[in-house]
Formats: C-alpha cells, structure tokens, sequence
C-alpha cells in the first residue's frame, strides 16, 4: 500500500512537471534564487522600477546562455514600497525564507543602512547599485555604484573650473537624509580645501516626496547675486520632478545658475518637458548617449525588452547609470560563482576581487581587490532636448573609489576591508 502511494506521488509530480506546474521542491536543484529589493511603489518607484526591469532582462539573457554553474537563476522580487524598515523586513524574508543566494538592491542610502545588519547577521550577500556617500566598507556589501571621488568630488571640480563656469558659490541642495548630509559634509570640507568660506555656502535640505520648492528656488535666485553660483543637488525620488520645473517656472537657466545633479539621470527625465532644463548638468559613470559597440548593444536589448515585456511607456524606454551598474553587478557575480564553482557567499566574496567586465561605459571594469568597489570613469553630461545628456568633461579611463573620503579626517588608513 505505501510503495503503491509513494508511485503514485511519483506519477503525480512527473505529470505537474511536464505541465509546468513542478514545485520548487522539485526544481531546487535545477535553479538558483537570486532576490530582487527595489521599491516598485512610493517615492522612490519612479527610480527603482526600472533597476527591477533591468535586472530580469539580465537573468533572461544569462538564462538564455546556459544560466550560472549549469543552472537556471530564478528572481525573487519583493517591494519594500519606499518604507525603510521594511526593506530589512524584506531583506530577511529573502534570505532566511526564499534561500536567495544574493540580493541585487536598495537605492536610498537609509535603505541600504536598513538592511546591512540582515546582511551581516545571516551572512547575505548584497549587490547596491547606486552612487553614495561613501563612509561605509562591508565584507557583505559589493558596491557597484559611485563613491564621492567618483562623483561628487569630479563634478565640483568641474564646476570650479573655467569650462565649467568658475563657480564661487554654491548651494548644496539635498533630500534629508544620509546620502545627502554626508556626501555634503565631504563637499564642505573640500570646498574649504579650495578656500571657498562658510558664507558663501548654502546648505538646504526637504523630506522624501517634497514638491513645493518656489521659495527654494526663489532663495537660490536671491543668493547667486552674491557671485558666480552653481547648485548641487542631491535630491532623490520623484521630488525631482517638481524641483525642475520651479527652475522652469522662475526662469533660472544654466547660463545663470547650473544645476549639476547625482540622482537625476535619463529615467527620471522621462515624462518632464526638458526645455527649461538644457545645459543642466549631472555627474554619473555612465549615459545612454555613450558611443561604444557595448553600449549600443546594452541600449537595444533593453529596448527590445521593454516592448517584448510590453513595460509601460515602453516606446520611450531609456538606460541609465544605475541600471547599467546592475548589469555589470550580475554579471561579475555570475562571473565570481563560476569562479568558486559554488554559490557559498564567503567563497563568492573572495572571487569576485580582480573580476572585470566589458561594460556598457566603454571600459573594461574592474571589482577592486581590497574594497568591494567598481573601478569607474566619470561623466559629466548636459541634459539635451530629448532627455539625453551630451559629454562635457570625462575621465581619461576607470578611476579607484575611495569609500573612505580623505576629507574627513581620521579616514587615512580605512581605504581597505
């Protein structure tokens, strides 16, 4: 009686198998989980959404070419819906329930600080794909976005030249929280490096889904009377929306005051009318509008993805930095697990130092060996009517991240795991 029902259960999963319907018990061995953390709901979705998007297009393509170790990668893909603590809720769930072998996620620096402690307790592996402010080495953490030098440090400079404008004044403009008041500390300090004083520094910061900024923009008229003004903006999620349009509305143009931003690249301009914005700038490690064989390839599958997955407004669907450090993420971890021949985080984490990758930048890139950043040029580019940006300054090829800024002291030996 039991052999005959242990057949039949047999006879019952062969049949769900070649039906499609095979439970992942039954498909364990054949795939690995791969967790997907991004905020597809509230503030930050009109960033997040398409780090998702890219991400599946990756596994697709990886899929598509045998998967990793033989196996198919199989997404997990939460929405922590712009609520920091969920995204250690989050976090945890996919790690301890869904047995995800790694995390590509997290935007907002409060929501990377969130989930370090899940990473660190349970020994998770998490990929962050976005530009910070640096201040933070974690063995569980592999940074594929910009630290400042790779960013913030460049695009003041910039500024502070006389292509860029000689700018004598400046506003640090930023969303309030960690990512802005930290990388601004570092500004201030640099800038003071420059001789640049206190007074004439102006540092002002709105909450997460802010969308009045007439008075700010108003002040900002007010203080580039006192001297060749630039801003620098750190403002995330959609306030930057209404933040663009107040500089549209009050006539501030980039002849009189440029804007050089770090969170506003080719997705969040979609759907904004650019005109009152040309010859504003941002500072990024990648652009859509980059001529390279690579990046000509990376822009048309990810158009041809969004029309074949029909994502909305996929006739205007565009690449951008974040998106770009997401793929190169994946596929170096892929890289790193074929390397160690296992998906182990600890024997992963000693493979990935050293691995390169022909990216979408141009460049051959490289995962340091000793502080689990990129290896990245730096762009900075000017928003052009059609929502793309044109390359004003650039580095000469992929510079080193210093996660730890020589402009806060006390930082000098912490460059290292």
């Amino acid at each position: 009686m039991k052999r005959r029902l242990a057949l039949k259960q047999i006879t019952a999963a062969s049949f769900l198998a070649m039906a499609g319907w095979m439970p992942h018990a039954f498909a364990a061995d054949d795939t690995i989980k791969v967790g997907i953390l991004h905020s597809l709901s509230g503030t930050m979705a009109i960033s997040e959404t398409a780090l998702k998007d890219v991400a599946l297009m990756t596994i697709d393509e990886i899929n598509a070419k045998g998967g990793v170790n033989g196996k198919k990668l199989e997404a997990v893909i939460v929405d922590p819906a712009s609520n920091w603590p969920l995204f250690a809720e989050k976090a945890r769930g996919l790690l301890s329930q869904d047995k995800v072998a790694v995390v590509f996620g997290c935007w907002t620096s409060v929501s990377r600080k969130s989930v370090l402690p899940v990473f660190k307790e349970l020994n998770g592996l998490l990929f962050y794909p976005v530009q910070y402010e640096g201040e933070e080495l974690e063995k569980n953490v592999f940074y594929t976005g910009a630290a400042p030098n790779q960013q913030a440090i460049p695009a003041v400079e910039y500024l502070m030249s006389e292509d860029g404008g000689g700018a004598k004044r400046w506003v640090l403009l930023g969303t309030d929280y960690v990512y802005p008041r930290t990388t601004n500390k570092i500004l201030r300090e640099f800038l003071h490096s420059k001789g640049v004083k206190d007074s004439d520094i102006d540092e002002v910061y709105t909450p997460f889904g802010h969308s009045d900024y007439q008075t700010i923009v108003a002040n900002i008229k007010k203080f580039s009377q006192g001297g060749k003004t630039a801003v620098v903006s750190t403002i995330n999620g959609d306030s930057n929306v209404p933040f663009y349009k107040e500089l549209g509305n009050a006539g501030l143009k980039a002849t009189d005051v440029p804007v050089v931003a770090f969170s506003v690249g080719e997705e969040e301009l979609r759907g904004i009318d650019t005109k009152p914005l040309l010859g504003q700038l941002a500072a990024w490690n990648y652009f859509q509008s980059l001529k390279n064989p690579v990046n000509a390839e990376f822009v048309a599958k990810y158009k041809a993805y969004a029309k074949a997955k029909n994502l909305p407004n996929y006739q205007t669907a565009v690449t951008n930095d974040p998106m770009e450090a997401t793929y190169v993420g994946m596929y170096m971890w892929k890289q790193a697990v074929e390397q160690a021949k296992t998906t182990d985080v600890d024997k992963v984490i000693a493979a990935m130092g050293g691995q390169k990758f022909a990216a979408p930048d141009g460049f051959t890139i490289e995962m340091d060996k000793t502080n689990h950043h990129l290896h990245k040029p730096v762009f900075i580019g000017e928003i052009q009517p059609d929502g793309q940006f044109n390359v004003v300054w650039k580095t000469k090829g992929p510079v080193r991240a210093q996660p730890w800024s020589p402009f806060i002291p006390g930082n000098e030996s912490k460059q290292g795991l």
